[in-house]
């Protein structure tokens, strides 16, 4: 599953860096918290690989 924007794709950049014990979990904020919860991390790796090129800043919300 892609990234639908560059904000996505740093939190889960971020929530994988601490999957993998590069970063300590008190660091997460907001999205990349919750992702890091309920994400594994081949999910998350592959939102983070997402190719920013064409992403909005910001999804928007449909609700």
């Amino acid at each position: 599953m892609p990234a639908k924007s560059k904000a996505q794709q740093k939190a889960a950049g971020a929530a994988l860096s601490v999957k993998r014990g590069d970063t300590k979990k008190s660091e997460l904020k907001g999205a990349s918290r919750s992702m890091e919860k309920s994400m594994s991390e081949k999910e998350l790796e592959d939102l983070a690989s997402t190719q920013r090129k064409g992403k909005p800043q910001h999804a928007e919300d449909r609700s």
